[in-house]
Order: C-alpha cells, then sequence, then structure tokens
C-alpha cells in the first residue's frame, strides 16, 4: 500500500506577517474591495491624467503603477492576475494609447484571483479636473460614496451596457454600510447613453436656503468628464457569473413566517383554533336567570328530545287491568285500618 505524506506548512514567524495573512483569508463580510491602476508600455497625457483623475476618485482603496509594463490583457492576463494575488486587490484600470486604438481604458475585475469581467473602452473629449478648479468650485470629500445615475435604454436591453453598468458600482462602492447619512453624499456621477456613446460627468451636489422647509439642490460640475465608446469585451460565463455571485448561508435572511408588508405597515397573521362559546365563562347576572314557567318549559323540551332520539328504547306500555307493583320491605307489617282515638270511642 502506496502512503502519501502531509505536506507541513511552517508558520510564519513575525506577528505582521500574520496579520497580512489573515486579512487575505476568505470573509464572511469581506473587506473594502481596491483597484490597481496600471500603466501600459506606450501612454500618453490624457491616459496619464484619466488614470490620476479615477485614483483621486477611487481614494483610499487604491494603488498606481508608476512603472510601465508590458502587458496585453486580452490576449494575456496572467500578468493581471499575479498583480492582484500580490496586492489582495479584485479591481483593475489598464490604460495604454496606440495607432489602432487611441486614448484606450480597460476596466475589470478578478474574482478568486481569476478576470471575470473586461471591457475596453475609448476615450473622447477628454476634460480634466484641473480645468474644472477655481477658488470657488467646492470639493467632495475623500472616501465618500458617489450617487450614481444610468439614464438612456441601452443599460436596460444591452447586456454589455448593464455589466458595464455593474461594473461601475462595484468599483465606486466602497466600504459596506447599514445606513446612509444623506449630508455625506457630496457628488453624483452620472452616465447617458446616446448613440453607441456614454457620456460621463462628475458633480457636485450643493444644498441652498429656501423658501420651504427643504432644500434648494443645485448641481456643479467639478470633473472628469468625457465620452466613452466600447470597442472590446469578455465576459464571464453564466456559471463563473452564478458562482461569484453566491452569497454565504449566515448572511442569508430567514423569512418570518406569517409576517407581510402591506403599503400602511408590516402586519402579522394569527392562526388560533373555532372558540366554543359555551365555554366562555361570562358573568352570571340576576336579569339573566329564568324563571319558573321558563325552567318547566326547558324541562319539557328536553323529555320531547329524549322521546325522539332514534338510539333509545321506546319503554313498554302498561295494560289497564293490571295492578302497579310496590316494593314492600320484609320486615314491616301490613298496614291495618286506623284506630279510633279514646275520644272518638266514647
Amino acid at each position: 500500500m502506496a502512503t502519501t505524506a502531509a505536506i507541513k506548512v511552517d508558520k510564519p514567524k513575525k506577528k505582521a506577517i500574520l496579520r497580512a495573512l489573515r486579512k487575505k483569508e476568505p470573509k464572511l463580510r469581506e473587506n473594502p474591495k481596491t483597484a490597481m491602476f496600471i500603466r501600459g508600455e506606450s501612454t500618453n497625457e490624457t491616459v496619464q491624467e484619466i488614470l490620476k483623475d479615477l485614483f483621486s476618485l477611487k481614494k483610499p482603496d487604491a494603488v498606481t503603477f508608476t512603472k510601465k509594463n508590458k502587458i496585453r490583457p486580452f490576449e494575456e492576463a496572467s500578468s493581471i492576475e499575479f498583480f492582484g494575488q500580490k496586492r489582495d486587490c479584485s479591481l483593475f484600470i489598464f490604460g495604454n494609447h496606440s495607432k489602432k486604438r487611441p486614448n484606450n481604458l480597460i476596466i475589470g475585475r478578478l474574482f478568486d484571483y481569476h478576470i471575470l469581467d473586461m471591457i475596453e473602452l475609448g476615450i473622447q473629449n477628454y476634460r480634466g479636473i484641473k480645468e474644472f478648479l477655481n477658488k470657488d468650485t467646492p470639493q467632495s470629500a475623500s472616501g465618500s460614496k458617489p450617487c450614481f445615475v444610468f439614464m438612456g435604454d441601452e443599460f436596460d436591453n444591452n447586456e454589455t451596457y448593464q455589466v458595464l453598468s455593474n461594473l461601475l458600482l462595484d468599483f465606486f462602492h466602497g466600504t459596506y454600510l447599514k445606513k446612509i447619512d444623506l449630508a455625506t453624499m457630496d457628488h453624483i456621477i452620472t452616465c447617458t447613453a446616446i448613440e453607441n456613446s456614454i457620456y460621463f460627468r462628475h458633480y457636485y451636489i450643493s444644498l441652498k436656503k429656501s423658501d420651504t422647509k427643504l432644500p434648494r439642490v443645485e448641481l456643479e460640475e467639478i470633473g472628469p468628464s468625457f465620452e466613452m465608446v466600447i470597442r472590446r469585451t469578455r465576459l464571464a460565463s453564466g456559471d463563473l457569473r452564478q458562482e461569484s455571485l453566491s452569497i454565504p448561508r449566515s448572511l442569508v435572511k430567514k423569512k418570518d413566517k406569517n409576517i407581510f408588508k402591506t403599503p400602511t405597515g408590516i402586519k402579522a397573521r394569527v392562526h388560533t383554533n373555532s372558540q366554543d362559546f359555551n365555554q366562555i365563562a361570562t358573568k352570571k347576572m340576576k336579569g339573566l336567570k329564568r324563571k319558573r314557567g321558563d325552567q318547566d318549559k326547558g324541562n319539557s323540551r328536553k323529555e320531547q328530545r329524549t322521546r325522539e332520539s332514534p338510539n333509545k328504547r321506546p319503554r313498554p306500555k302498561e295494560s289497564p287491568n293490571k295492578r302497579p307493583r310496590t316494593k314492600e320491605s320484609p320486615n314491616k307489617r301490613p298496614r291495618t285500618k286506623e284506630r279510633p282515638n279514646k275520644r272518638q270511642r266514647k
């Protein structure tokens, strides 16, 4: 019989290495997703500015690669998967520039350190954050959650547009929060699909005084703003996507039985046995007592019911000539005529 020796794994001696390994372990509630901003072999100024501006929006969950990298994600994605495993990143943006594909951006995500989705975008009419900067222009706080608005029928009907919208939401999701304070939502990102192009705009939400209790909302563009055109795509298969969307059982909420929601509020359904009104303990009152005549009527009705019941046998009729039997005790003397008193004798 052949035996297989168990592989020994030496535990790290340093506590810092232990902490780093524990952070990478799978959890019920995962850490906020970090993104990699990778420069290609050939880039221009617009591509570099786009990477910088998107990095400023994604802070602090972002990592930049300043050096040039000879990578072609659609041909061979092993290097991106290696960087994602090394830096513990699940999102990436790759920027490059060439004659065939000018101002090119590739946005994608990883699952289990393997590429899940990738979409190649062409950037046109780019305006960076520097062009909108002035003394009066406000700035959004770093790490704050943006509000997203997707406009256009393509986001409802086209699969690639739906994956792109989901990817952008996943990219700017940030930390998981049970409740959101509306005061902290200070910027909004809009994506409008018109004639095979997507318009990306970034606005600051300013609340100003008004005559009513509610404040007056105004939008002020703070950049970046550009147009995107979809070029190449690499979408996940149905089985892989279903596996990536699986939720652990401990996080799945159990359905509350017999509880349902209505427009008026939450209601509950209670199941009880049918109530027997004859067994209810009520308070007896003098006014509800029966009179003697009513009691006789009630007794006569009971007698009629017992006579009419088919289960009971009818009593045999007695003959008129027959004398009625009398039970006399054996010790008792037979009755005689009463003797008259002494006064009656006289």
